[in-house]
């Protein structure tokens, strides 16, 4: 009976302490609203999306991006979703305050819609996911 008594005060007080964190003074529930920080790493574009890329083009998607952090950013890896899409990431570190660039090709000498994704990863945080779309139209008829 006293260990009924002991559980029953314990879960009481517990539920009186959620309802002071979520009340104000008059009763009135509250929420508390925290401000998200710039992300480390700023892409200026997520996605790019192409339509009629003309068959065999030599076509190169730029991805921008800022280092908002107050240290250097080293990119150590860009993967790529496949085979058919190439990407080229700055070899030095990106100062603080300072953008640079991503360039990835996708081999166009394959016809119809693509969407390829790119996962980079730095020094600062979770991997990011850039992605390419388009359309690749068919290839000319020879004469």
């Amino acid at each position: 009976m006293k260990s009924l008594f002991t559980v029953l005060v314990i879960t009481s007080l517990g539920f009186s302490a959620v309802a002071q964190a979520t009340s104000d003074t008059k009763g009135k529930k509250t929420e508390k609203v925290t401000k998200q920080p710039a992300p480390s790493v700023e892409f200026k574009t997520m996605t790019i999306d192409r339509q009629n890329i003309p068959y065999g083009a030599d076509e190169t998607f730029t991805f921008e991006f800022k280092n908002n952090s107050k240290s250097p950013l080293i990119i150590s890896n860009v993967q790529t979703s496949c085979g058919c899409t190439t990407a080229k990431k700055p070899e030095a570190p990106v100062a603080p305050k300072k953008s640079d660039a991503i360039s990835v090709k996708y081999d166009t000498k394959r016809e119809g819609p693509f969407t390829k994704t790119i996962t980079v990863t730095t020094n600062l945080g979770e991997p990011i996911v850039l992605t390419i779309k388009g359309n690749v139209t068919p290839k000319p008829a020879e004469n």
